[in-house]
Formats: C-alpha cells, sequence, structure tokens
C-alpha cells in the first residue's frame, strides 16, 4: 500500500488564521493529498467539509486537545465526522510522576474506547517528553501496555530528539503505530527544517511505513530557514512523494 501524503496545518498556522481557505488552497497546489487539522480557524464543520470537497482534498486526522473531548465528546464527533475525519490525535500531555501518566492514560483508554464505538481511531502524539521526563520510564511504552484502543501518532523528529535508537524502537511499537509525522532535523541549531536538507534518515522511515502499511504520511515543519512556510511545504511534499516513489518501486 503506496502510504498517501498530508500536511498538519499547524506547519502553516499563521496562513490558515489569514485565510483558510486559500491556506488549503496552497496545500492542494503544492501536491498533498490531504490535510491534518489542527483547528479550524472559526469555521463550521459545514464551511470546512465544502473547503475539502472543492479542493479535493482528504482527512488524514486532526490534532485535538483532550480537555475539549471530555468536554463535548458528542459535539466533538459530530464535527469530525461531518468533515470526513476518522481518526483523532491527542498532540501533547506532560506529567511529572508515573502515577499522573497512569491516571491520565487510563482517561484517554475511557474516551478512546467510546470513540471506537463511533468508528474512530484514537491515537497519541509524542514529542520527546515523553521519553525523558520520568527517568528510565517510556511512557509511550507504558501506554501501549495499559491500553487496547489507543495507537501511537509517531513524531519520528521527537524520537531522535529524545535520542532513542528509532529503528528498534519502531520495530518494537510496530503493532501499535498508525501514522507517521514526517520532520527532519537541523543539527546546528537543531530544529525542523525541510524533508532531505536535514540528518535524519528519511528514505528509511519511508521504508518502514511500507513494511507496516502506514496509510498516511504526515508531514511537519515547524521552523523555516530558508524559504517562507508556503514555499517550505511544497518542498517539502515533492521531495517525501520523490521518496514515496521510489521506495514503492523497487
Amino acid at each position: 500500500m503506496k502510504p498517501q501524503i498530508a500536511l498538519q496545518l499547524w506547519s502553516i498556522q499563521d496562513a490558515c488564521k489569514d485565510d483558510f481557505y486559500e491556506a488549503l488552497k496552497k496545500v492542494k497546489e503544492s501536491g498533498y493529498d490531504g490535510v491534518e487539522f489542527a483547528g479550524y480557524h472559526g469555521k463550521s464543520a459545514a464551511e470546512v467539509k465544502g473547503y475539502l470537497e472543492e479542493l479535493g482534498l482528504k482527512v488524514a486526522a486532526s490534532h485535538l486537545s483532550f480537555e475539549a473531548l471530555e468536554r463535548d465528546f458528542e459535539g466533538t464527533l459530530a464535527f469530525e465526522k461531518e468533515i470526513g475525519n476518522s481518526r483523532l490525535v491527542i498532540p501533547y500531555a506532560s506529567f511529572q510522576t508515573l502515577e499522573d501518566w497512569h491516571a491520565f492514560i487510563g482517561k484517554m483508554e475511557e474516551v478512546a474506547t467510546k470513540a471506537a464505538a463511533e468508528g474512530f481511531e484514537f491515537y497519541y502524539h509524542n514529542h520527546a517528553n515523553e521519553l525523558t521526563e520520568i527517568p528510565g520510564v517510556d511512557i509511550l511504552a507504558e501506554m501501549v501496555q495499559r491500553t487496547k484502543h489507543i495507537d501511537l501518532e509517531v513524531d519520528l523528529y521527537w524520537l531522535a530528539d529524545a535520542g532513542v535508537d528509532a529503528f528498534s524502537w519502531l520495530e518494537t511499537h510496530k503493532d501499535r503505530i498508525g501514522l507517521f509525522h514526517m520532520k527532519d532535523m537541523q543539527d546546528s541549531p537543531r530544529e525542523s527544517t525541510e524533508i532531505g536538507s536535514g540528518v535524519l534518515p528519511m528514505k528509511e522511515y519511508v521504508q518502514i511505513a511500507k513494511q507496516i502499511n502506514i496509510p498516511w504520511l504526515i508531514v511537519e515543519q515547524e521552523e523555516f530557514q530558508n524559504y517562507p512556510p508556503l514555499e517550505a511545504i511544497a518542498i517539502d511534499c515533492q521531495r517525501l512523494r520523490a521518496m514515496v516513489d521510489e521506495v514503492h518501486s523497487a
């Protein structure tokens, strides 16, 4: 299965705030198959759905605050259903004790179980802190071991930032990984950069995605050294598309 390519819209957050429709249009023109949302900029579900249908963009997933899901589960899911999304992603959490993490994981599993009954997949998106803030504990491994309905959207940049051997880690957890965040790393200063311009083995990550049948590779770039965001994300898509085509033609 050749994965589709989406953009995490946080990458172009200023353009989305200025004119959401025009930003989505630029994403489509840059060659992306879909988007991962990080907010809707005051638009209704009907408006968002209309934009997507007009532009021919799919929804890879949506980043949603856990508080919003807890506060208005039914309303949140109704919005996501209307725009055509079936993947809910919690984008961040941080706790200073393992007990607090376990309590949060339990709450997430309750929501994830309810979401599964409504036809949704439920993901947690990592940063580096889950692998570093509790000494000697991999919180993502704890998450997998303690739940049945929480899968992982793995941000490969943050695995590297945390000093993890990504290849062995991905092999260990491959049965619970459903999405990849594709973000390359500039070494000095350490920050994200265009795919193919950094130090991370992006092509090898694409090969792993092929092996474990990842349906969406989601581009995210948060720092921009050489190009403005709308130009950078077009370069990201072009380079990632070339890697996907090469890997899947081998």
